[in-house]
């Protein structure tokens, strides 16, 4: 493709061909020049008497996409979870890797040799300042985002208006503000976009998800959504001790913080440590309420909305919040395996039944065995339908190349986690609050409405 402009070509890793007179044909120094050749052509010489051998993937022959047909992809901050999806991206024969941006040395080494190793060259190149690589990067269709939670929506606002598609790692906002600069980014860019909930593309949770909308299990009145069984609710607010900020070369310390608060270095931070922490993360209920609230969301038609009432819960992680939305469903959240086993549990409980699912199970579990009769007819009929394959990074490439919208896209991010955002601010708050979702605030509660949105830090801004 490259995708968006179907002009360009990639040679192994991301070297663009075709963008000047010298490019040479056949490669080493005694090789012509596409101009020499076109030359020659023209004035009817013998050159092209030689036969010129073209590679089979430059064709897309033997089972390779040609060129013109791969989705050219870069990388920002692909830590652990990100080195995963970047594997599995780079298994997609029409994905090509080319470029990654980190804040840490170490961390865009590693992904380098990761992506060199997979393609056999040295050619991917890293970039540790988020602005060059976008800027430079033209050749760029998509991007994947792995960040921690602070700047996973910047990130993608600032790829989106750099003309790149997105799959962002979640939790995908810090704030309901945030969520809403993502949708309205997407749509005036026309970007694709996918949040990295990758159950909403699992063939157990799909079956939940439709066995709850079909009416299958009656009418749905309560929804159960896993958190995660770490952290709290409630996080802190102090910050670690000073210690000396290590070359800008080996962590880019302003960059990491992007727009969080100035805070001093700290070792413990870029390991991983700043989980737990105010400025840096979406408590346990964003860790995994991420997922299961856009899993439960789906299944009750209110994947376009976000809960109205959340009842406070006098312990420290949510664990048994009781939330209502608008259409009578009541979703409760769970820290724990009452419902399931397993994590990213989900459950639907009906008047004629339940179902549930969470990771490792081979089949849902239901309330009674006639309710997984029809189980393959429902995922398949589910994908004939909407198109949505059972692979979540397919579904977003296939997305990129279609230009539909893929399966988890802005609005299914944005409320499910303003469902996420405004549960915690009914723990921090400790008492219960009411939120309107059509215009995306607290109801009569300048207290609650304080933490719609929070101060960013220059230039880390929209």
């Amino acid at each position: 493709m490259s995708v968006h402009t179907h002009n360009k070509a990639i040679g192994s890793c991301g070297t663009r061909a075709g963008r000047g007179g010298g490019k040479a044909i056949g490669g080493g120094t005694g090789a012509i020049s596409r101009r020499q050749l076109l030359a020659a052509t023209a004035a009817g010489g013998g050159l092209l008497a030689a036969p010129l051998v073209v590679p089979a993937r430059a064709l897309g022959l033997a089972g390779e996409v040609a060129p013109s047909e791969r989705i050219v992809l870069g990388g920002i901050g692909i830590g652990g979870r990100g080195s995963g999806v970047l594997n599995w991206m780079m298994a997609e024969k029409d994905v090509q890797m080319v470029a990654v941006c980190d804040a840490k040395r170490v961390a865009r080494q590693r992904v380098k040799q990761t992506v060199d190793k997979h393609y056999g060259t040295t050619d991917c190149k890293t970039y540790s300042d988020i602005r060059q690589f976008l800027a430079e990067r033209s050749d760029i269709d998509a991007v994947l985002i792995a960040t921690g939670d602070r700047w996973h929506a910047l990130a993608s606002v600032m790829a989106m208006r750099a003309g790149k598609d997105v799959y962002s790692e979640k939790p995908s906002s810090m704030t309901i503000a945030e969520g809403r600069m993502v949708v309205e980014t997407a749509n005036r860019y026309r970007r694709i976009y996918q949040t990295g909930t990758q159950r909403l593309s699992e063939a157990n949770f799909i079956f939940c998800i439709e066995m709850a909308r079909s009416g299958r299990l009656g009418k749905i009145h309560t929804a159960y959504a896993h958190i995660a069984p770490w952290d709290a609710a409630e996080m802190r607010h102090d910050w670690l001790p000073a210690e000396p900020e290590p070359p800008k070369d080996e962590v880019d310390w302003d960059q990491w913080l992007g727009p969080c608060p100035w805070r001093p270095y700290n070792r413990t931070y870029v390991g991983g440590g700043w989980r737990g922490h105010y400025d840096f993360h979406t408590s346990c209920i964003g860790e995994w309420g991420a997922h299961t609230f856009a899993q439960a969301q789906m299944g009750i038609g209110a994947e376009r909305t976000a809960a109205v009432v959340y009842h406070y819960v006098n312990n420290t992680t949510g664990d048994g919040m009781v939330t209502e939305f608008a259409n009578g469903v009541k979703m409760i959240l769970s820290r724990g395996d009452k419902y399931w086993r397993g994590s990213c549990g989900m459950r639907f409980d009906g008047t004629e039944g339940w179902v549930s699912a969470a990771d490792g199970y081979s089949k849902p579990e239901v309330s009674k065995p006639e309710l997984l009769a029809d189980f393959d007819k429902i995922v398949r009929d589910y994908v004939e339908r909407t198109g949505h394959v059972m692979n979540h990074v397919r579904d977003f490439f296939n997305s990129v190349k279609s230009r539909r919208p893929t399966v988890a896209n802005p609005e299914v991010m944005h409320y499910s986690m303003s469902t996420v955002h405004a549960a915690n601010v009914c723990m921090w708050l400790k008492r219960d609050v009411r939120y309107d979702p059509v215009k995306e605030q607290f109801v009569d509660d300048a207290e609650a409405n304080r933490f719609l949105s929070r101060a960013m830090r220059e230039p880390w801004t929209y």
